[in-house]
């Protein structure tokens, strides 16, 4: 099993567009099981995109609602309904903040051999599929806040990442 640590914010990856993949082999395939061993390795955790871990691909792992599995170049296909509730990122440890995102989402891709793959979730599953999709094109969930919210989103970031060395 192989946990691999988590970009924190700073962390220019975090914030770059990832490329398609493009070769479904054996690398792509060592980096899913490190995508399901680091979503799975730590309790709490509802997904992980490969950037999170400094690899600049299309590729997320998720473990929520007793599913666990990845997606290969995914894209939200469907949303629909709205759930309020806190948000996290294992990225920006420790700060958690209300955001709103679709109550169930569809993500089609693919998986680590080229086959289609469509996963449909709801609640937390709908959030991860949302969360871990915008890590793929370099947005962090803070990003999408609005408002008040944001301001205090953006006020707690700048105290807890001013202190980090």
């Amino acid at each position: 099993m192989t946990i691999r640590p988590i970009r924190v914010l700073g962390d220019p990856v975090l914030r770059t567009p990832c490329e398609t993949v493009t070769s479904f082999d054996a690398e792509l395939r060592a980096l899913v099981r490190d995508l399901l061993d680091t979503v799975t390795g730590e309790p709490g955790r509802a997904g992980v995109a490969a950037p999170q871990i400094g690899v600049g691909l299309r590729v997320f792992s998720y473990a929520a609602n007793q599913q666990v599995g990845y997606l290969v170049n995914p894209t939200i296909t469907a949303r629909d309904g709205v759930q309020d509730g806190d948000e996290g990122c294992l990225s920006i440890p420790g700060l958690w903040f209300p955001t709103p995102r679709a109550m169930h989402a569809t993500a089609e891709g693919f998986d680590e051999h080229g086959e289609p793959v469509t996963v449909t979730g709801s609640g937390l599953l709908a959030r991860a599929l949302q969360h871990e999709t915008d890590h793929l094109d370099g947005v962090l969930y803070v990003d999408t806040l609005k408002g008040e919210t944001r301001r205090q989103a953006l006020r707690a970031v700048r105290s807890q990442f001013a202190r980090r060395p």
